[in-house]
């Protein structure tokens, strides 16, 4: 039986899958719902229990096609240019708003979505300009990185409404547990920020010698 996809030639890599697909529609739904997010959560100032209820449950919505989309792009094999781009920006944009919205209703201090968010926009950047070098993937640490990101605004997001209708002793313990996951989801952060900036220059040092053996033996008789 022949396995080859019937839109490749042999000696040709299979061709990408198209754009239009279920992961990406899930991946664009994911965009369009960060602002559907921030309107939830910043109703009157935050104070709208019922709509803080609706963005808890639009954020883990959203969080929630993040795994599905990735699992089915893999399972399928519907990986693509569009979904390698807006994949990430969907999932930094979501956390960016979550941040940012819990600041400005001052659930939680300013310096914490800065932190974050200087990490991941330096190491957006720092991946990009990679790119000519290496490709820089996903490390284990920077998935248990997102896990912690979204439990610990779960929580956040959970405070203030749950506060109105558990014994006080509760709230406080979770008010608690929630600051636990989030330092411990700041600490990840930055660890895993260093050691994107390592691999880096790792990278940077390897393509560096590479570059200058190749230009020391211009004829490649280097043996390998």
């Amino acid at each position: 039986m022949n396995d080859r996809p019937e839109n490749s030639a042999p000696g040709h890599p299979p061709a990408e899958p198209s754009p239009w697909n279920v992961p990406n529609a899930l991946t664009v739904l994911r965009i369009l719902l960060v602002p559907v997010f921030l309107v939830l959560l910043l109703a009157d100032g935050g104070q709208d229990m019922s709509m803080r209820w609706w963005a808890l449950v639009v954020f883990l919505l959203a969080m929630a096609t993040d795994k599905i989309d990735g699992d089915l792009a893999r399972k399928y094999n519907l990986i693509t240019n569009f979904g390698k781009i807006a994949d990430p920006i969907a999932d930094k944009s979501l956390m960016a708003a979550a941040l940012i919205g819990l600041a400005a209703i001052a659930e939680i201090p300013w310096w914490v979505p800065i932190i974050i968010l200087i990490r991941e926009l330096g190491i957006t950047v720092l991946r990009f300009f990679m790119i000519r070098i290496a490709v820089m993937p996903a490390s284990r640490g920077g998935k248990i990185k997102t896990v912690l990101q979204t439990v610990a605004i779960g929580l956040f997001l959970l405070l203030r409404p749950v506060a109105h209708i558990v014994p006080e002793s509760v709230t406080f313990a979770l008010v608690i547990l929630a600051w636990l996951v989030m330092v411990a989801a700041i600490v990840v952060t930055v660890v895993t920020g260093i050691d994107y900036c390592l691999q880096a220059a790792k990278l940077a040092k390897d393509s560096r010698g590479g570059n200058a053996a190749a230009g020391d033996d211009p004829a490649g008789t280097n043996p390998k």
